[in-house]
C-alpha cells in the first residue's frame, strides 16, 4: 500500500510518490482506495470526447503518472468506447497496467472498477457472469475490485431490474470480483437492492452518481445520506460538471464551447435558461478560493467533492489535465471555504441536468 516514501525506477525515471497521506485513503468494501480516483469515460469515446488512437501513447503516460502519484482506483465500463471502439476503455486500461514501468507493488495495488451495461438481452445470471468475464479479459486481470450495474432499469423495465440483482450475486459468487457496486441509483432503490444483497451475503462497496458543485441538490444529498447509512462509499463522477467548473468556457464566447452532444448540455436551454450565464458568481467565488490557495478552479472543485466525503473520479485526455487534477490532492479546503462554495452553488439559477437513468 502506498505510504509517504518515494521510489524511483531507474529504467523509466518514474518517481513513485503518493500525493496524499495514508490516513486519507477511503474504505471501499474490503479494500482501500486513494482519496481521488480516475475515470476513463473519454478513452475510446470519439463522439463526446474526441478520442483518437493517436492519443494512446500519451494516455499511457497519463496512467503512469497517476499510479506513481498514488491513484489506485480506475473506473471504467464495458460500454465505454464508441462504435467499433466499444470496450476500448477497458482494453487500454488493461494494456497500460501490464506495461506500467514502475514497481510491481504499485501495479498490484491498482483497483479496477468496471460498470456493466444494462443491455436488454442481459437477463440470466449466466449472461452477467459472461459479461464480467469479458471485462476481465479486456482488462487483463483475474479479478476485478468492483463490478457495478451501470444504470437501473427500474424506470422502464422493472422486471429486468430484479434479474440484474441476481446477476450481481452470481458475479460475486463466481469469485470474479472483490465486491459489487451500483451506478445512478437513488436512495429508495438503493435501500431495496442493499437489503437484497445483504441477505445474499454480497458486500455492496460503492454507489456512483453524478456529483459536483453543480450536482449537489436534494437528490444527490439524499444519495449521500443513504450511502452513509449503509456504510458504502460514494463515487462522484463528473466532479467538474463536464468541464463547466474549469472556467474554460464562456457564455459570451460561443466559440469556446465544446462541439457535439457535450455542447448541447452546456446550452441546455430547452427547459429554462442555460447553465453557463448564471455560473459566473460561483466561478468568482471559486476563483477567490483558488487564488488564496494558489490552486486552479478544477482543483478547488475536485477538492470540494473530497471534502463532502466522496471519492471523485475526474478524467483526463492528456498529461496537462491529469497533472492539474492531481493538484487537488494533499490539502483540504477549510470549513469556511466549503460553506462559501456550497452557498454560491445554491445561488446558481440552473444546475446540471441529472442522469435520466438515476432512480428515486
Amino acid at each position: 500500500m502506498f505510504g509517504g516514501s518515494s521510489k524511483e525506477d531507474s529504467s523509466s525515471g518514474l518517481v513513485e510518490r503518493p500525493l496524499y497521506r495514508p490516513q486519507e485513503m477511503q474504505q471501499m468494501g474490503p479494500f482501500k482506495v486513494s482519496p481521488m480516483g480516475f475515470g476513463t469515460w473519454s478513452w475510446g469515446n470519439k463522439l463526446l470526447w474526441g478520442y483518437d488512437e493517436s492519443m494512446d501513447t500519451e494516455l499511457q503516460e497519463v496512467f503512469n503518472v497517476l499510479v506513481a502519484s498514488g491513484i489506485n482506483l480506475f473506473d471504467t465500463a464495458d460500454s465505454y468506447g464508441t462504435g467499433k471502439l466499444n470496450g476500448r476503455s477497458e482494453q487500454l486500461l488493461g494494456r497500460f497496467l501490464k506495461e506500467y514501468p514502475g514497481s510491481p507493488q504499485a501495479a498490484a495495488n491498482v483497483r479496477i472498477a468496471t460498470k456493466l451495461a444494462a443491455y436488454p438481452w442481459r437477463l440470466a445470471p449466466s449472461q452477467w457472469v459472461g459479461a464480467c468475464r469479458a471485462s476481465l479479459r479486456r482488462c487483463g486481470v483475474e479479478k476485478l475490485a468492483l463490478a457495478q450495474l451501470h444504470w437501473s432499469t427500474a424506470k422502464y423495465a422493472p422486471l429486468q431490474e430484479r434479474l440484474m440483482w441476481d446477476g450481481l450475486v452470481a458475479i460475486y459468487e463466481e469469485g470474479l470480483v472483490d465486491a459489487v457496486g451500483l451506478s445512478n441509483y437513488g436512495p429508495k432503490q438503493l435501500a431495496r437492492i442493499g437489503a437484497y444483497l445483504d441477505k445474499r451475503g454480497v458486500p455492496l462497496a460503492a454507489v456512483q452518481v453524478q456529483y459536483s458543485l453543480l450536482s449537489r441538490g436534494p437528490e444527490q444529498a439524499s444519495v449521500k445520506a443513504a450511502c452513509d447509512d449503509l456504510g458504502v462509499a460514494l463515487i462522484a463522477y463528473s466532479p467538474l460538471a463536464l468541464g463547466m467548473l474549469t472556467g474554460k468556457y464562456s457564455a459570451e464566447d460561443p466559440g469556446s464551447l465544446p462541439g457535439g452532444p457535450r455542447g448541447l448540455v452546456f446550452r441546455q436551454a430547452e427547459r429554462g435558461p442555460p447553465v453557463l450565464p448564471g455560473l459566473q458568481p460561483l466561478l468568482e467565488v471559486m476563483g477567490e478560493v483558488a487564488a488564496r490557495r494558489r490552486k486552479t478552479l478544477s482543483q478547488v472543485a475536485i477538492n470540494w467533492c473530497m471534502c463532502q466525503g466522496t471519492v471523485p473520479i475526474p478524467g483526463a485526455k492528456d498529461l496537462r489535465q491529469a497533472t492539474e487534477n492531481l493538484g487537488a490532492l494533499g490539502w483540504r479546503l477549510s470549513d469556511g471555504e466549503v460553506r462559501a462554495l456550497s452557498e454560491a452553488a445554491d445561488r446558481v439559477p440552473r444546475v446540471m441536468v441529472q442522469n435520466i437513468f438515476q432512480t428515486k
